[in-house]
């Protein structure tokens, strides 16, 4: 992959960035490519996950991790980046001077959505910063309820923004939740289930991507 740094931004906290950097991460791994992971977030949850995962396999050499503010995020990835296949970054909660730091670096902007009203309306600010800046997005639904009219409205709301959106989302399961609270991602608590698919069809939605 030339282009292979990607960024997982949403101004809404809660919408899952961690939960979608840390499946990504496995799915990678489990095709072969060396990862590395950056969270700029202060909350530190993708550290957490990580600490708990090593706590149980031990360090692994194809899965790197640094932690930096936006304006370090240049130095941090040249440190953990340079020789991974995939460079994954978390972010904050926001979309401001500091995430277009984080933007400027990236080579594909992800942006989960859950199920609500309230994620649509924060992903204007995100959807116009990397617009700005030239970086290209795709929306990631997460947490979709199939069949509810919350999640037909979402839906039709992107669709009328305009949004490049990948056919792959990931369901309202939760061992998405379980998983990540084991320091694991879906393909490793439970590989054959349906979350499992829904991981492994949307990293191959990126990779393409990012091969396309």
């Amino acid at each position: 992959m030339g282009d292979r740094i990607i960024c997982v931004a949403q101004q809404k906290g809660g919408a899952g960035k961690t939960t979608l950097v840390s499946n990504l991460a496995i799915a990678f791994l489990q095709e072969g490519k060396s990862v590395a992971l950056v969270d700029t977030d202060p909350q530190g949850s993708l550290g957490k996950w990580l600490d708990v995962r090593e706590e149980t396999f031990g360090e692994n050499v194809d899965l790197r991790f640094s932690t930096a503010t936006a304006y370090g995020i240049s130095r941090a990835i040249r440190g953990v980046g340079g020789d991974a296949d995939i460079v994954l970054v978390d972010t904050p909660p926001k979309a401001d001077s500091d995430v277009r730091w984080v933007l400027r670096e990236s080579d594909l902007v992800l942006v989960p959505v859950s199920a609500s009203q309230a994620d649509v309306w924060a992903t204007h600010d995100i959807l116009d910063l990397a617009d700005r800046i030239g970086k290209p997005t795709q929306i990631v639904l997460n947490r979709t309820r199939a069949g509810t009219r919350v999640g037909e409205d979402v839906a039709k709301s992107l669709s009328e923004i305009g949004a490049a959106q990948f056919q792959s989302s990931l369901a309202n399961r939760v061992i998405y939740a379980e998983a990540l609270g084991q320091g694991l991602g879906v393909l490793e608590a439970k590989r054959a289930s349906s979350a499992a698919e829904e991981v492994r069809a949307l990293a191959d939605e990126v990779a393409g991507l990012l091969n396309g």
